[in-house]
């Protein structure tokens, strides 16, 4: 399963706006972003990981997504950060 990797990453972000921070600076290994997410919420993220070339993982739900991060809550990005 994709997520195996983003629940036993030893450091990561939860959320569109850390995870493009993270994106921006380098620092960011893999993204997912999940499926079902508003578009208009993803894009900006999505053409972000293009720019820099880090891989784009696409999650079915955001339940799912949040789940993997240890959260009660919906997420609609994550990333695995350099250690």
């Amino acid at each position: 399963m994709t997520l195996d990797n983003l629940m036993q990453a030893e450091k990561r972000t939860v959320g569109v706006k850390q995870t493009e921070k993270a994106v921006a600076k380098g620092n960011a290994l893999e993204v997912y972003i999940a499926k079902d997410a508003d578009e208009r919420v993803t894009e900006k993220l999505a053409e972000l990981c293009e720019e820099k070339a880090v891989k784009l993982v696409e999650v079915e739900t955001m339940h799912e997504l949040g789940r993997a991060c240890g959260i009660h809550v919906k997420a609609a990005a994550a990333a695995i950060l350099n250690p």
